[in-house]
């Protein structure tokens, strides 16, 4: 896929994995829509280097576990741009604690975040990206979501949908030549991770990381734009963890 002239849509955009990625696009030749709930200083910051990369952005506020914001995100990209190729969600949010500690309120944010954002984001994408010769749709899972993690249930649970969301899109929209892939990361040099007590990061690092090292938003945003444009992949997850989920012990 050739993202020359292209629109992409990525939620979260403004920091981390998703302002990586975002700028990635942008310097593969694709307008970008950047959606974040809060947009601030980081959102202008993302919003020059794509400009600085020749290419059109605009940014969006939106909450992505509300369904009509889902909707008029899409809305607003393509009568913007005219034209709607590529959709990444990629905002999201930790959730931790164990059964007898979430709420029901945690949970349903969570799942409304992290799995119904997805739905209603390309429910309301179909109609633009079926317009197109070729679209695609990337969700971002996690490590977490590929083996069990302790203290985590609605954040594993709900990333743990989405390769199988994924799957049943991959085969309900190959014939409008429409890919859907996952990309899992692991523990990677985010905000996301910056609070992890010392002692807990230490041991990752030391005896959960097969590489004994942290992975970096960059690196997360190179597996992105490989699945977003080999036109013959779909309906794949790609966990990129340093190893983390090989492990047996």
């Amino acid at each position: 896929m050739d993202l020359t002239g292209k629109t992409a849509l990525v939620t979260g955009g403004t920091m981390g994995i998703g302002g990586a990625i975002a700028t990635e696009l942008a310097r593969r030749g694709a307008d970008l829509a950047i959606v974040a709930r809060n947009l601030g200083a980081e959102a202008n910051e993302v919003k020059q280097v794509v400009e600085q990369a020749g290419r059109k952005c605009l940014l969006i506020q939106g909450d992505m576990a509300i369904a009509t914001e889902c909707a008029r995100v899409v809305e607003e990209t393509a009568n913007h741009f005219g034209r709607l190729d590529v959709l990444v969600h990629n905002a999201g949010g930790p959730a931790f604690g164990k059964t007898e500690d979430v709420t029901p309120e945690l949970w349903e944010h969570t799942m409304a975040l992290h799995v119904s954002a997805n739905f209603y984001l390309i429910k309301a994408a179909l109609p633009h990206l079926r317009k197109q010769s070729e679209g695609a749709i990337l969700m971002i899972s996690s490590s977490a979501g590929v083996r069990g993690v302790p203290g985590a249930i609605a954040y594993a649970t709900a990333k743990g949908a989405l390769p199988q969301m994924a799957r049943c899109y991959a085969r309900d929209l190959a014939d409008d030549n429409i890919r859907v892939n996952v990309v899992a990361p692991g523990v990677i040099r985010t905000r996301f991770h910056k609070d992890m007590p010392a002692e807990r990061k230490e041991h990752n690092l030391k005896h959960r990381i097969p590489l004994h090292r942290e992975g970096t938003a960059e690196q997360v945003a190179d597996v992105a734009l490989f699945l977003i444009t080999n036109d013959y992949i779909t309906g794949e997850t790609v966990v990129i963890d340093g190893g983390l989920t090989s492990r047996i012990a």
